[in-house]
């Protein structure tokens, strides 16, 4: 059996930082000596361009390829064709051609589970697998819910809504009935924390009120940083561009966190 974690950063909301926490996570998680694979999930290719592919929906293979080699039940392409690596971290790059999948998904018979025995049998070359997901609670996000162990989800206390993380957690128990049993909470994020601001307190205040009693709120909070901006257009991680900033300690302590006290 095997020991790797599969966990998703999830939020139907734009703008929580879900894609800046998957690739400082997979940083932090590789400075503990882990070996980390990125899934990016999403269409817009955000996880692929702060990797360094500057224009990802002119690659040749990529998420949309795999997914259809496995939908049409032909060869997957060779591994290094469409894994692209840094150092500890590799990743499974998207583009907009994955939008394509999405909308055959619903045709596909067990489509739901489509990411999932793409992963299976790679979990033996990786200590985590993380995968970003679009802002969205379709099939894709589905797809990786089936595929996980667990649901990382980050909260701006700027955006929070009790409605809109209540209709995420519906999803994530129909898909624990339905289609994967392991799956579970791994626990809420607060991202780009100012936590000077009355919102932020009030913000904080709340998801401790609905889901303290439930589900674990990270001890580790993020900080609100331009540094985070500046990194991802230089196409690094804040560890690496600026790795004694508040931001970066705060991700390394997650994974720490994460590491501890994970699912």
């Amino acid at each position: 059996m095997s020991n790797t974690t599969v966990i998703t950063i999830a939020n139907q909301k734009g703008g929580t930082g879900k894609t800046t926490t998957a690739y400082n996570l997979a940083y932090a998680l590789s400075n503990e000596g882990k070996k980390v694979l990125l899934v990016d999930f999403d269409p817009q290719g955000n996880l692929s361009m702060c990797f360094g592919i500057e224009q990802p929906d002119q690659l040749k293979y990529s998420m949309f390829n795999v997914m259809n080699a496995i939908m049409s039940d032909e060869p997957l392409p060779p591994a290094e064709k469409y894994i692209h690596s840094h150092g500890n971290i590799d990743l499974i790059p998207s583009n907009i051609e994955l939008s394509v999948a999405e909308i055959n998904l619903r045709d596909e018979m067990g489509g739901e589970k489509t990411l999932a025995s793409l992963l299976e049998p790679m979990k033996s070359n990786y200590d985590y697998i993380i995968i970003d997901t679009n802002p969205s609670l379709g099939l894709l996000t589905i797809n990786a819910l089936a595929a996980s162990d667990s649901v990382l989800i980050p909260v701006n206390p700027q955006l929070w809504s009790a409605t809109g993380l209540t209709q995420l957690l519906r999803i994530i128990v129909k898909v624990k009935k339905r289609i994967n049993p392991r799956i579970s909470i791994e626990g809420i994020l607060m991202t780009m924390c100012n936590t000077r601001t009355n919102l932020y307190k009030e913000a904080f205040r709340l998801v401790k009120v609905y889901y303290r009693e439930t589900f674990r709120i990270f001890d580790v909070q993020i900080p609100l940083s331009v540094k985070v901006g500046e990194a991802n257009f230089y196409s690094q991680s804040i560890l690496e561009f600026e790795p004694k900033s508040k931001v970066a300690i705060a991700y390394q302590e997650l994974a720490k966190e994460l590491m501890l006290h994970g699912n």
